[in-house]
């Protein structure tokens, strides 16, 4: 009764399509999940709206992701967003591009996406185990045998490890995983976690909190990252940032911070306007006989929110009741400069708890990527985030997640 084609271990998407895409080609299918529910971390995917992938081309897709992007060719040639929104249809899930970008379930509900997935199991007949922790990989002469959870054996000469990574950890993210990695011989490069918000050691952000900078742009001021740059919406906290930008951008502070205690960056609040533009916009602005006697706050009002204008100004020693043409020629140098260059230093995250995902993972030298199976162990594979692979916001990280766990279940044993 305890043995199979395959057995798959974590129930995310990668590890859902995984089992179907096996179970459809006529294999005898085996879905552990630790915890009692299916997909528990794929329900807060996007806030649990999901947003499953987006339109663009697998080269830029794969660009998005860095130097190890290139990895995921085979992946994306099989199964793109255009084949997953296919996939989705066909176990009845519609889909929908709102913005023209990114990829929803109709819904907007990552509950459609489980239940249809759920469904999709239960029709290809996969046996599920809950709440089945797995303590061990079964391998003898660089083969696997099966797996053992705490109360029994399961055999199979092929198993996808597809448990995702360490972030959302209330979730049950546990890093078992690596452990399997490791233990099996593999590499696992340094884990930080990514997506999510950051700590600032100044305090003036609190002022300006809820309020959203439109298309900020974000650089790490170290000389050994100045080519890092981020572009997107930012949001100031009580402690600190968040938005699309910062949890973009994170990936790429993360590890800095377990290098140096604070990790200074620069911010462009302005839609990336240097200090000549925003000289000649004030220029132009104050030039208009109704505007000739507006203080700093109304000249900058279009460009910034109040509280933000307050704080810089504060920084700079500049009073913000005062005619832009009534301070003095080094404070309004100041001024400007900091308007289109505003330093923050970031000195903590939230932790793994908070973070949407994983930065590092399984080294893919030890992957193949043709077919996701170990160079080192016959019959073992890895999907979606356990593996060294992360992407921004935008789908991109779930695309990945049901592209790689595709090709895992087209299993070559």
């Amino acid at each position: 009764m305890n043995n199979y084609d395959l057995i798959v271990v974590g129930s995310g998407a990668a590890g859902m399509i995984s089992a179907i895409i096996a179970a459809r080609a006529g294999k005898k299918v085996l879905l552990c999940e630790q915890q009692a529910k299916l997909g528990p971390k794929l329900k807060a995917t996007g806030g649990g709206k999901c947003n499953l992938s987006n339109t663009l081309s697998n080269e830029d897709f794969m660009n998005s992701f860095g130097k190890n992007g290139r990895f995921m060719s085979d992946a994306l040639e099989k199964f793109d967003y255009k084949k997953l929104i296919e996939f989705l249809n066909n176990i009845g899930v519609e889909t929908h591009i709102p913005d023209g970008f990114r990829i929803f379930p109709i819904s907007h509900s990552s509950s459609t996406i489980i239940k249809a997935l759920a469904d999709e199991l239960v029709n290809q007949k996969i046996d599920i185990k809950y709440s089945t922790k797995i303590t061990d990989i079964l391998c003898k002469d660089e083969k696997i045998l099966g797996l053992k959870s705490e109360n029994e054996e399961f055999y199979s000469s092929n198993v996808i490890i597809a448990t995702g990574g360490l972030g959302y950890s209330m979730l049950g993210a546990n890093g078992d995983g690596y452990s399997f990695a490791k233990s099996l011989g593999h590499k696992v490069t340094s884990l930080y976690p990514a997506m999510l918000p950051l700590i600032t050691k100044e305090k003036w952000v609190a002022n300006c909190k809820a309020d959203t900078i439109a298309k900020a742009e974000l650089k790490i001021d170290l000389k050994k990252a100045k080519k890092l740059k981020a572009v997107g919406d930012l949001i100031f906290t009580v402690k600190g940032i968040r938005g699309p930008v910062v949890l973009d951008f994170s990936r790429e502070i993360t590890p800095f911070l377990e290098q140096y205690e604070e990790v200074p960056i620069l911010m462009n609040l302005v839609k990336g306007k240097n200090e000549e533009e925003i000289y000649s916009y004030i220029k132009t602005f104050t030039k208009k006989e109704e505007n000739a006697n507006a203080n700093i706050e109304e000249v900058l009002a279009s460009l910034l929110p109040n509280s933000v204008i307050k704080e810089l100004c504060n920084l700079v020693l500049a009073d913000s009741t005062k005619r832009f043409k009534d301070l003095n020629g080094q404070t309004r140098e100041k001024l400007v400069k900091i308007i289109v260059s505003t330093p923050l230093t970031i000195v903590d995250h939230v932790g793994f708890e908070k973070a949407m995902i994983t930065r590092g993972g399984v080294s893919l030298k030890e992957i193949n990527p043709k077919t996701m199976q170990s160079k080192i162990i016959e019959g073992l594979y890895f999907c979606g985030e356990v593996v060294d692979l992360d992407g921004p916001c935008g789908g991109y990280n779930l695309q990945w997640s049901f592209s790689s766990g595709n090709l895992a279940g087209q299993l070559l044993n």
